[in-house]
């Protein structure tokens, strides 16, 4: 592990790319995914063609699991130099495209597709991060980032999860890089401001490949000497549970860390009921009184 502005013998860089085909741009023209998929392959091959010893890993996200589309579990393609292209190229195209197939093949049929396990896959990332720098060479130095590709929306369902991923991504200094390809998302744009990532919404699905090799393709050492688009501000409100709208005020949870929007409802049903109010996400037990007896005046002895 190596400071951010020193430059480092090696670079992991860990693309979580979003396969959900609940995603808009996916439901308006399906053959986009496969242009997306395309511009991945290629800003990971220009990942492993600045250092010889640059490492890559790519995981697919799905409403169902998370895999790994590269490098394969299992045993390695066998494959040839086609038409003068590079191996570890091919190899690394043949094999995303080869284990995404069977990712989208194993969804289950009968389910309506839910959310995108965005968390589990990052969680799966920084997992694979310490295990590659436990097997460094002693002496070799290498940075490690994450880059999240998606074009779903904020889910306050994985709200926890999101910030303890956080929180250790930024304990291990690694970087949350997000390239949302359709709606803004508050959520990861605050992971890219606590683990000092970048965050880039894309303009344009036809340029998304010169957006990744502008933004996200410079090692953190390198970005401070270049001009690149600022994130904005970063909203930091929390979401709501049962709305997943921010909110300035609510409820917390004490135990699960719920937050619920100040509503009528939800007094009556922490009262009545005594339970966790956020669809009783931890079955907490709140003992409620009435409101809290304010202690008289005391009077002025007149003389």
């Amino acid at each position: 592990m190596a400071d951010d502005n020193t430059p480092t013998d090696c670079s992991l860089l860990v693309v979580v790319v979003d396969t959900n085909p609940n995603q808009r741009y996916i439901i308006e023209d399906p053959k986009v995914l496969t242009n997306c998929l395309d511009a991945v392959i290629a800003f990971s091959n220009s990942h492993l063609m600045q250092k010889a010893k640059n490492q890559l890993a790519v995981i697919g996200c799905h409403f169902h699991k998370s895999e790994y589309l590269y490098p394969s579990p299992g045993k390695p393609l066998d494959v040839r130099q086609i038409d003068g292209q590079y191996e570890l190229f091919t190899l690394v195209e043949k094999t995303i495209k080869m284990r995404l197939v069977n990712l989208i093949k194993s969804q289950p049929q009968e389910d309506k597709p839910g959310e995108s396990l965005l968390a589990g896959a990052l969680a799966m990332a920084l997992c694979y991060i310490s295990r590659v720098r436990r097997q460094l060479s002693p002496g070799l130095t290498m940075s490690s980032r994450i880059l999240i590709v998606t074009g779903s929306s904020d889910t306050a369902a994985q709200y926890i999860n999101y910030m303890n991923v956080f929180f250790t991504a930024q304990k291990q200094q690694v970087l949350i890089d997000v390239c949302s390809l359709d709606k803004h998302l508050s959520l990861l744009q605050q992971g890219c401001d606590i683990t000092g990532g970048l965050y880039l919404k894309v303009p344009s699905l036809e340029g998304l490949l010169q957006y990744l090799l502008w933004v996200f393709l410079p090692e953190a050492s390198e970005r401070s000497k270049l001009v690149l688009p600022g994130g904005g501000r970063v909203d930091y409100r929390a979401a709501c549970f049962c709305h997943r709208e921010p909110l300035s005020i609510g409820y917390v949870c004490s135990l699960c860390l719920s937050v619920a929007v100040v509503t009528r409802s939800h007094e009556e049903s922490t009262r009545d009921h005594g339970y966790c109010f956020v669809a009783e996400t931890s079955s907490t037990v709140f003992k409620i009184g009435g409101p809290l007896a304010t202690k008289p005046k005391k009077k002025k002895m007149k003389i």
